[in-house]
């Protein structure tokens, strides 16, 4: 999902815009205009994204009052970027309307850009995460100074609030995608979201978008990405997983319904995981009584290795393996790329929740049994 279009953005994004009107384009033209003020030594260069990566169209001219003048074929919506001198990026969503940029290099907050409403929208994108990593910047130096100091408590804390910072902000992309209605300027911002989590809502989007921009390439990978995870949403049915207990049993997780199931997919190997498991003891043990059951798939190479964490980590709930590592049937079906990695289903065998450790899954198993 974000290869598309995590190309259009990264954590330091300082653009401001500031929007107004123009005239549409001519059918299947766009012009893009623009005014530079105080101009430093350099070239002004366009740049199509396509996939994640911008390809380089053209360097304009400008003349000698710093105006530059495109024109440019667009019959799909597409994104573009301004490279002013190689000192500020501008960020466009182009169709069927013109689009005016001016900037004043002696003035940082002078950007404006005119007509596109695309590209206007594109603000609302900016903004955010212009904000957003003020509040990531600030919570590194924490941690970094938690670290030197060897402050767990610090550590813990500051992670507890990196994951709800996390959970903010998804909300807040959420909130400015539902503003902008039917642009396509949204797409931008599908890559700020996690497809894990909020597939219920990137799914509808991208259907809205597909009726709206029928062939638009983009929107039919994104598609195509989201019809390969639609099993694995929130709401579906787990897919079925049956595989050898430490006695060499077969185990479906289909055993265990009518409890609500954490499927753990961990190894010994793995320290993160390994690290997690007294949380998870400690949780188990607090809700095994209430309904809690953990499913935990090892994706260890030996036996040996498997048994021995099993057993030095006090892991007492039900545990599977085909011992084939990333090459698991299990780690397949659920397109595991890295653990540790979970997975949250009821007791009809839905999925409701995925990739919860450490707080956030205490939060969620007091939410549903206290």
């Amino acid at each position: 999902m974000k290869k598309i279009m995590l190309g259009l953005w990264s954590l330091a994004l300082a653009l401001v815009f500031s929007c107004g009107g123009n005239d549409s384009a001519v059918e299947g033209k766009v012009q893009i205009t623009g005014k530079i003020g105080n101009a430093p030594e350099g070239m002004v260069i366009l740049s199509q994204f396509t996939d994640s990566r911008p390809k380089v169209l053209d360097t304009l001219e400008v003349n000698g009052k710093g105006e530059f003048s495109y024109e440019l074929e667009v019959n799909t919506p597409t994104f573009y970027e301004l490279n002013l001198y190689g000192q500020r990026m501008v960020r466009l969503a182009l169709l069927d309307e013109d689009v005016a940029v001016s900037y004043n290099f002696n003035e940082p907050s002078s950007l404006v850009i005119e007509g596109s409403k695309d590209s206007q929208e594109m603000l609302k994108l900016e903004t955010l995460m212009e904000s957003y990593q003020l509040e990531v910047n600030s919570l590194n130096e924490q941690y970094y100074e938690a670290m030197s100091n060897n402050d767990a408590q610090a550590i813990k804390n500051i992670q507890l609030e990196a994951m709800n910072l996390e959970a903010r902000q998804a909300e807040k992309v959420k909130e400015t995608i539902t503003s902008m209605g039917d642009s396509f300027a949204s797409l931008a911002a599908v890559g700020l979201l996690n497809p894990k989590n909020d597939f219920p809502f990137i799914d509808e989007l991208i259907g809205r978008l597909n009726e709206v921009y029928p062939g638009t390439i983009s929107i039919l990978q994104m598609k195509q990405q989201l019809d390969e995870m639609r099993a694995l949403s929130v709401g579906q049915v787990a897919p079925e997983i049956e595989l050898p207990n430490p006695d060499g049993k077969m185990v479906k997780l289909s055993d265990l319904r009518g409890k609500y199931v954490m499927i753990d997919f961990w190894a010994a190997w793995c320290k993160p995981c390994r690290e997690e498991n007294p949380n998870v003891v400690r949780l188990y043990n607090q809700y095994k009584s209430k309904g809690f059951e953990v499913y935990g798939v090892s994706l260890d190479r030996t036996k040996e290795d498997w048994l021995k964490a099993i057993a030095d980590d006090g892991l007492t709930w039900t545990h599977v393996s085909d011992l084939k590592y990333f090459n698991s049937a299990a780690a397949e079906t659920y397109q595991i790329q890295a653990i540790p990695a979970t997975y949250l289903i009821d007791p009809d065998g839905k999925i409701i929740a995925k990739d919860l450790r450490g707080p956030s899954l205490e939060n969620k198993l007091i939410e549903l049994f206290d």
